[in-house]
């Protein structure tokens, strides 16, 4: 479902715990790394769309979460066009995302990356909140950087915190409460899809 400008609606999530650490997943069998996000279904609200791609991704429940807040608007990015499927060219330019920002009420051992048939990441880990911009996909870092600037008033104010800083140091923390920085492994077989 495509949009008259050409993009399609989506909604992103960003997941903090009580440390203001953000969920990161590692896109399953790559070696990139984002926040869970997806489309919304025809007759889907943002909100519906966000609590079905959590369970579907993270295997979270609205349970598990509280929303916290979400962007005023949404956020666009276009998507080169040697990333675009052959039979898209020429109409799709991009998404338009809705972002969540939820707090992780229940425990990291709710999360569940096989919740579903088809799994979108095959590890995970709680990264600091500013998370380093050069990890991300390029044509994706604007959208990253302006939904963290928007909902960091949420956690923050408006004072220390709320703003990016100038250099972020690259830390990661493992999930299961280990001070190394390697990813939670979810043991994927290499043959699923």
């Amino acid at each position: 479902m495509l949009d008259k400008e050409g993009y399609r609606p989506n909604v992103g999530i960003i997941l903090v715990n009580q440390r203001n650490e953000v969920f990161w997943g590692k896109r399953i069998r790559e070696h990139a790394w984002q926040f869970p996000q997806g489309g919304i279904k025809r007759g889907e609200t943002p909100e519906q769309a966000m609590f079905r791609e959590l369970h579907e991704e993270v295997g979270l429940m609205p349970e598990h979460v509280r929303i916290i807040g979400r962007t005023r608007d949404w956020l666009r990015y276009e998507v080169p066009q040697n990333w675009v499927r052959r039979e898209w060219r020429g109409h799709y330019r991009g998404q338009k995302q809705i972002w969540f920002l939820l707090r992780l009420v229940g425990k990291d051992s709710d999360v569940s990356l096989r919740a579903t048939e088809q799994p979108e990441f095959d590890a995970w880990r709680w990264h600091d909140f500013w998370i380093p911009l050069d990890s991300v996909i390029e044509f994706k870092r604007d959208v990253y950087e302006r939904a963290l600037t928007e909902l960091s008033r949420h956690l923050f104010g408006r004072g220390e915190g709320s703003v990016r800083p100038a250099r972020t140091p690259h830390r990661a923390r493992a999930a299961v409460g280990s001070e190394a920085p390697p990813p939670v492994a979810q043991d994927v077989p290499a043959n699923e899809p």
